[in-house]
């Protein structure tokens, strides 16, 4: 667990845009010339902070949390922060890699993958284009988001094509850094009576074009993604379609002004 932490810590100090286009230029801090600095912090938490008490990780800017349903706190899910989602019902994680479908769009393969500690489980929560969100932002029922794929950076996307398995709506990964369209689009919808999302939370995503929702279930493929479950787009509210933020780095909520 502590190189996957590793390896995800320095991934993001790297390579992580928390500021990209698709932001409001409104700093995460409270004050514009404290900006950079914030952003630096961010950056430097995630590179030095690695392998500390687990009560230094609490009380850190930036927190790394494994999954467990009685965690000491309930994180909310910001904008910028990279999480893993858990299939409630099978427990496996939304997942993602540089395999096409060989069927379908063609476009990058999503499954439902069974081991915690996979790297190419990790995504970036981002707002839909045009909004005025920033990192730190708590996210409300309701609200359009993006997620994006921390690995090969294409957004988790669906469309009107047929899925491998169950002839379902496709579930795909498409686009990149500065190409994403409402394809990408996915209304958050909280199960239950919290209306901020938080870890552990009972959440629906569905998909704005088509009304599908995000979906999984126990249909495995055999060959090139043997063992991984189908993930699937359907437009009926079932026990299948229901998802939880698990493992992650959860980016500090901001102040408000």
């Amino acid at each position: 667990m502590a190189l996957a932490f590793l390896g995800l810590s320095i991934f993001l100090f790297l390579t992580l845009d928390l500021d990209g286009a698709s932001f409001s230029p409104a700093s995460a801090s409270s004050s514009s010339s404290s900006s950079s600095g914030s952003a630096l912090e961010v950056r430097l938490v995630n590179l030095l902070l690695l392998m500390p008490p687990v009560s230094e990780l609490l009380m850190s800017p930036v927190t790394i949390i494994p999954y467990c349903n009685q965690s000491l706190e309930v994180m909310k899910i910001t904008y910028g922060s990279v999480i893993k989602l858990m299939h409630e019902r099978t427990k496996y994680r939304l997942h993602s890699h540089d395999v096409p479908y060989g069927s379908g769009s063609g476009q990058q393969s999503v499954t439902g993958f069974p081991n915690v500690d996979d790297a190419n489980s990790y995504w970036i929560v981002r707002p839909q284009l045009g909004v005025n969100a920033k990192q730190g932002d708590t996210i409300e029922s309701g609200t359009i988001i993006r997620l994006q794929h921390m690995k090969t950076r294409k957004w988790l996307h669906s469309h009107l094509h047929a899925s491998p398995i169950s002839s379902n709506l496709e579930i795909s990964c498409f686009g990149g850094e500065n190409e994403s369209d409402t394809g990408d689009y996915w209304r958050l919808m909280i199960e239950g009576s919290g209306k901020t999302w938080k870890q552990d939370q009972r959440i629906r995503l569905q998909h704005v074009d088509t009304q599908g929702y995000l979906h999984s279930h126990d249909k495995k493929y055999q060959r090139i993604a043997g063992g991984q479950q189908e993930v699937c787009g359907v437009r009926e509210k079932r026990a299948d379609n229901v998802w939880l933020a698990a493992e992650g780095v959860y980016l500090p909520v901001t102040a408000s002004k």
